[in-house]
């Protein structure tokens, strides 16, 4: 992406000749890779993609094409400053005054041009802040609470995790809503639905659940890392270094009619993760027959710079670990696009999704399969049924925010928020801050995310030459008429003198 920010430049978009040292600015509906490299290759002073207020307003197949091209936007390193803007009124008739000037440039005359280059009025674009630095020391602030279960000391641990951080071209714009808001929301509700169920004796399980609400998942889950390392090499008790049943990982669960089991060593007959596979086919295939469910293998590739899926960080400290995902392959352009809005999420799939989790992480650790509890067995019914007000409650509040990890601190009105809300459900609720680790991968974050730009109409700087020399013109007139008129003066008196001479 660009390291750039400070801009002061002439507005014009790329009907016109000439982008060089000119603020190109594009519409979303209108923008095309080609046409953002054509900006970059003559050398645009500054390029500003603006954006509609409703992203559901767009075409898909237009949302589709810029998320295929955010990838390379973010791959190729520029030194011209790059802007996303959320059109208005205002921003609007700026665009149409621009692209007017630009393409009346393109079809007239040569005389028509120039008269018009220097009459017209145009738009200097301008920001005030200060060049970007690099941040030094990024802190990755997570949020971890659990529910103990009933029994011995020695119980097993289900841990349920779900990074909250966001990731797309512009991180000001980055809400994240399906990836990965939706994670979030399911493992918030889980939260709710077994801390009431672990109220009661009756319905206390002998299991222990750790839900992980991570930071920097969108950088090699760098959060999950850290918080590994802490729990496993740097304290004598953790509940991850006991008796780990399984790593549930939630990512993209708001939209679909599939749901994939991603893990990177398919899980063997008689343990808890190959129980919790059996449960998902089953509840799937006696109450959502609709819902296309399969299982994933993909082996752990650590010559790639960056993991796949969040499981494969436990996977890689011998953690029986998986995620779960609508998502049939990682490199899913969804998961990183400042696409990635609202009105996307599909709240009945979000809910249903959730469902189907909860009945199946319900039957494993309450051993109902062993018991002769039917397959099409509904648990979470009646009092205890799925809130989908609650879940569009909190994707709204979710979605509402750009989430991108250089967002958020340990001080940021969201993980306190966050915070709060597991606190309701869970118990020792509390913030893990850790520096990252930029070696795996190198990556440097930089301040300046969001600018107050400026368009002040101007006249063009021919308009000033033109005037100048209208004024030069005039003067070398009026010099030339009092030269004459002198002379005329001079005339007149000699003709007089001679007159009374004679």
């Amino acid at each position: 992406g660009t390291r750039s920010a400070v801009l002061n430049t002439e507005a014009r978009t790329v009907e016109a000749d000439v982008l060089s040292r000119r603020c190109v600015m594009m519409r979303l509906v209108d923008f095309s890779y080609e046409q953002y490299q054509k900006a970059l290759r003559q050398s645009a002073g500054a390029v500003v993609i603006i954006l509609p207020r409703s992203i559901s307003s767009v075409p898909q197949d237009v949302v589709r094409q810029f998320m295929e091209i955010e990838p390379e936007m973010l791959a190729m390193e520029t030194i011209v400053p790059v802007y996303f803007a959320v059109e208005d009124e205002e921003l609007l008739s700026i665009y149409e005054q621009t692209r007017a000037a630009s393409a009346s440039q393109g079809s007239a005359s040569a005389a028509e041009v120039l008269l018009h280059t220097a009459t017209a009025n145009g738009f200097q674009m301008v920001t005030s802040g200060a060049q970007s630095k690099a941040i030094n020391d990024w802190l990755i602030p997570s949020v971890e609470g659990r529910l103990t279960g009933l029994g011995g000391e020695d119980l097993p641990t289900v841990v349920i995790v779900a990074h909250y951080d966001s990731f797309g071209v512009a991180p000001w714009l980055s809400h994240g809503a399906d990836s990965n808001g939706s994670g979030i929301s399911v493992l918030l509700e889980l939260a709710r639905l077994f801390s009431r169920l672990y109220t009661y004796r009756r319905t206390h399980a002998g299991y222990n659940l750790l839900f992980f609400a991570s930071g920097g998942g969108k950088f090699n889950y760098q959060g999950t890392k850290r918080w590994l390392e802490d729990n496993l090499d740097h304290t004598d008790s953790s509940l991850l270094q006991d008796n780990v049943g399984f790593v549930l990982c939630l990512d993209t669960l708001g939209r679909g009619n599939s749901l994939h089991l991603h893990v990177s060593k398919p899980p063997k007959e008689g343990t808890l993760q190959h129980a919790f596979l059996r449960e998902l086919e089953m509840v799937v295939a006696s109450q959502f027959p609709e819902v296309k469910f399969s299982m994933v293998h993909k082996k752990i590739n650590l010559a790639e710079d960056m993991l796949a899926w969040e499981h494969e960080r436990f996977a890689i400290r011998r953690l029986p670990a998986f995620t779960i995902s609508h998502l049939e392959s990682h490199r899913d352009s969804l998961r990183n696009s400042i696409m990635d809005r609202r009105a996307r999420i599909d709240t009945k799939a979000l809910t249903r999704n959730t469902r189907i989790i909860a009945e199946a992480l319900t039957r494993v650790i309450y051993n109902l399969t062993d018991k002769g509890a039917p397959a099409d067995l509904q648990i979470f019914t009646d009092q205890m049924q799925i809130q989908q007000e609650q879940l569009e409650s909190v994707m709204d509040w979710l979605s509402s925010q750009p989430r991108a990890a250089q967002l958020i601190d340990k001080d940021s009105t969201f993980l306190n928020t966050l915070e709060y809300y597991m606190g309701r459900y869970l118990k020792d609720v509390k913030q893990h801050h850790v520096k990252a680790d930029k070696r795996d991968p190198e990556f440097v974050f930089y301040d300046q995310l969001k600018q107050v730009m400026n368009a002040y109409r101007v006249k063009p700087a021919i308009f000033d030459l033109l005037l100048a020399v209208c004024i030069a013109a005039y003067l070398s007139v009026a010099y030339v008429a009092v030269q004459h008129f002198g002379l005329l003066y001079k005339m007149i008196q000699r003709l007089s003198v001679k007159t009374k001479q004679q």
